[in-house]
């Protein structure tokens, strides 16, 4: 890692640090209710406690490693980036085809576009009663739901990316006499990527997102059903654990897509070797 990065870092963490400085403060001078808002180090203790199996490891038959990975903290984060995963698998593969055929033709655009413009208001959250409905308990509500939050953000970033191709590009393409078909995968395409990774990035964040709440009323595992299970208990301490699990979980995922995007569009930018 260069020194720029670990230069961010360190910048990074001072207020984090800072943060939680003052609430370990706070709660050590008892200004809060410790049930209310549980110090740092409860919620470390605990976090500790959630990323580790409660039985003890029997060296013959099990390495430290899959113990240590045999954690509840580790189910549900299997538990629920599968469902994302997949989620987001179905609503982008059915954005990403729509979104380049409305926007490369007008006359189909203008048969669904005002029906995409109704239903995109509309949360995720707003579906849960039909979810249910449709699709009983378990895996199938939760992939409905998060397949309709990727779905949008992916759509209309494709959309514009394909409607918003500079006008020199298609000029200089039919001048050169090339077809319809050629110009769409070879200029329209292309110039239409940046808008579709940007789609991506936002929708897999809306997915993530999407996929806490849709845990919390239909299955019986995952981040969001651990912090629903939680607050049943009054387990403060383990709400916010799970929190700081989303967000750290959150915060991966979006390095990662942002790395991928700054991958891929190199030439983009003009950084092509």
């Amino acid at each position: 890692m260069a020194k720029t990065d670990w230069r961010e870092i360190a910048v990074g963490a001072i207020v984090p640090i800072i943060v939680i400085a003052l609430w370990q403060a706070s709660a050590t001078l008892g200004w809060i209710n410790p049930q209310v808002l549980p110090s740092p180090v409860a919620v470390a203790q605990k976090f500790v406690e959630y990323a580790l199996p409660l039985q003890e490891r029997d060296p013959a038959t099990q390495s430290w490693l899959a113990w240590a990975w045999s954690g509840e903290l580790w189910m549900d984060t299997l538990s629920s980036m599968y469902r994302v995963l997949v989620g987001f698998a179905i609503g982008a593969g059915l954005a990403l085809p729509l979104g380049l055929v409305m926007g490369a033709s007008q006359r189909i655009y203008a048969w669904i576009n005002p029906l995409m413009q109704v239903l995109r208001p509309i949360p995720p959250i707003a579906y849960i009663p039909l979810s249910i409905l449709w699709f009983g308990l378990g895996n199938a509500p939760a992939f409905f739901l998060i397949a309709l939050g990727a779905f949008f953000p992916v759509l209309m970033n494709t959309i514009a990316g394909v409607r918003q191709v500079d006008g020199i590009y298609i000029r200089a393409a039919r001048n050169l006499g090339v077809s319809q078909g050629t110009m769409f995968v070879r200029v329209m395409l292309p110039a239409a990527v940046p808008y579709i990774l940007s789609g991506v990035r936002i929708g897999i964040g809306t997915a993530f997102i999407v996929v806490i709440v849709s845990e919390m009323i239909a299955v019986n595992n995952g981040l969001g059903f651990r912090i629903l299970e939680a607050r049943e208990y009054f387990w403060s301490d383990k709400i916010i654990a799970g929190m700081i699990s989303i967000g750290i979980l959150g915060l991966i995922i979006d390095v990662g897509m942002n790395k991928l995007n700054n991958h891929l569009l190199r030439w983009h930018r003009g950084l092509e070797n």
